[in-house]
């Protein structure tokens, strides 16, 4: 969350998790001493050798292991950590540390390789800006900006259809609802349901804007705004103009986001000759990119040294 001058309560090399959640997936190594909220559980190991790589082993069969076995009635508290059971190699009755160490390791030169073969396939390994680009973020705070109307830009948003869980057949298809985690994606489904398409921008009832490149479909907390004419670098600038405007804290569980406030809603823009800008936001996604995954780019060349 941050960091602090505080004296820190709890030792590093070990495991923290919260006991509000529903299951393991707030389950973290701590390499560092740190101070704890007081809904962080810390787990400490009581066998030696205990490293990062033994830790993320044993959070990954947490999380298989409270995999779908609790929900927002039935936390994954302190009483039930520690009656959870989790599955681990041995050798002689004893945990196999070999093992797992050489297991993690094989698997980072896996996930290395498989991130390399990405970079190279979105051509994501250029992070050097253009001169374009270097000059489009220098001038950045004097551009020139207009809001727009929603609706107006990009006709009417399009609200999902529910699905109940107890409904949903398994299939191909991502099926978007409200929340965070895996990006809102809450199962993939099979159902006939309407198939948004893929460069679109989807607003959850908590006014959480987010880009999909792919064919979906989406339940009743979901807008769809139909961005998919504009280019790809320029629907995910205006995805994030979007979220800025749509989640700043006006829509909650008692304040649902829908449709009809993606037609009202009012975001900020590039502009030129009273038009969006769409070529200048492509240059400053294109630039915003090369700067953050340039860290990225360069991780990889060192593990593969």
């Amino acid at each position: 969350m941050g960091f602090s001058s505080l004296e820190p309560l709890n030792k590093g090399n070990t495991i923290t998790c919260s006991d509000t959640t529903i299951g393991a997936e707030t389950m973290f190594y701590q390499e560092k001493d740190f101070i704890g909220y007081s809904h962080i559980q810390h787990l400490v190991p009581k066998f030696e050798p205990f490293d990062k790589a033994i830790a993320s082993f044993i959070i990954s069969a947490c999380r298989v292991s409270t995999s779908k076995q609790y929900d927002y009635g039935n936390k994954f508290n302190r009483e039930s950590m520690n009656k959870t059971k989790i599955q681990l190699p041995i050798k002689n009755g004893k945990l196999d540390f070999e093992f797992i160490n050489s297991f993690i390791a094989e698997l980072k030169v896996q996930r290395i390789i498989e991130l390399d073969t990405y970079l190279l396939a979105s051509e994501l390994k250029d992070y050097t800006l253009t001169e374009e680009e270097t000059r489009v973020l220098e001038d950045y705070d004097n551009l020139e900006w207009q809001t727009y109307n929603l609706k107006n830009l990009f006709g009417k948003s399009t609200r999902g259809q529910r699905l109940k869980s107890t409904n949903r057949i398994a299939g191909n298809l991502p099926f978007v609802t409200a929340g965070e985690f895996n990006d809102g994606i809450s199962a993939f489904i099979g159902n006939d349901v309407t198939i948004f398409s893929e460069n679109t921008t989807t607003i959850d009832m908590f006014g959480s804007a987010k880009y999909r490149n792919y064919k979906y479909g989406g339940d009743d907390h979901v807008a769809i705004v139909h961005t998919e004419n504009l280019q790809k670098l320029a629907s995910i600038f205006v995805t994030t103009a979007i979220h800025k405007s749509s989640s700043a804290g006006q829509f909650s569980y008692s304040n649902n986001f829908y449709a009809k406030h993606a037609d009202e809603l009012i975001i900020s823009l590039p502009t030129i000759n009273n038009q969006p800008n769409y070529a200048l936001m492509e240059t400053i996604t294109t630039a915003i990119q090369k700067l953050v995954i340039k860290d990225v780019v360069l991780f990889a060349n060192r593990k593969q040294k």
